[in-house]
C-alpha cells in the first residue's frame, strides 16, 4: 500500500451547521472509514513550508513566545518570506493565516 503524503478526500473548510439529527453526517462510523495518515493537509509541504517549520522551531526552541520574538528569530536567522524580503509581525501573522496556522 502506498503512503499518503495529504489527504486527496479533504473537502474545504465549511462552518458548522445545526442539525436535527444527532450526528447526521458528521460521525463516521468506526471500522468502516480508511484512516490516511496525513488527515488534515491537503497537499505535501512545500520545501519553503518545511524551512518555515524548521525555522519556527528554532524560535521556540529559543524562547519566543510572541509574534514579535518569532519575527526576531526568524530575521535573525536570515530566513526570509517567501517573496525574499524580511519579516515583520504583520506578514508573519498574514502567513500563519494563509497556512491555516
Amino acid at each position: 500500500m502506498a503512503t499518503q503524503e495529504f489527504n486527496p478526500y479533504l473537502k474545504p473548510w465549511k462552518a458548522a451547521q445545526p442539525n436535527n439529527v444527532a450526528g447526521k453526517g458528521q460521525i463516521e462510523v468506526p471500522g468502516q472509514v480508511e484512516n490516511i495518515v496525513w488527515q488534515t493537509r491537503a497537499a505535501p509541504p512545500s520545501a519553503y513550508e518545511n524551512a518555515l517549520g524548521d525555522a519556527l522551531e528554532v524560535a521556540f526552541t529559543g524562547g519566543a513566545e510572541t509574534a514579535e520574538a518569532v519575527v526576531a528569530s526568524l530575521n535573525a536567522q536570515a530566513f526570509r518570506c517567501a517573496d525574499g524580503n524580511a519579516w515583520t509581525v504583520a506578514t508573519f501573522e498574514a502567513e500563519m493565516a494563509r497556512l491555516g496556522a
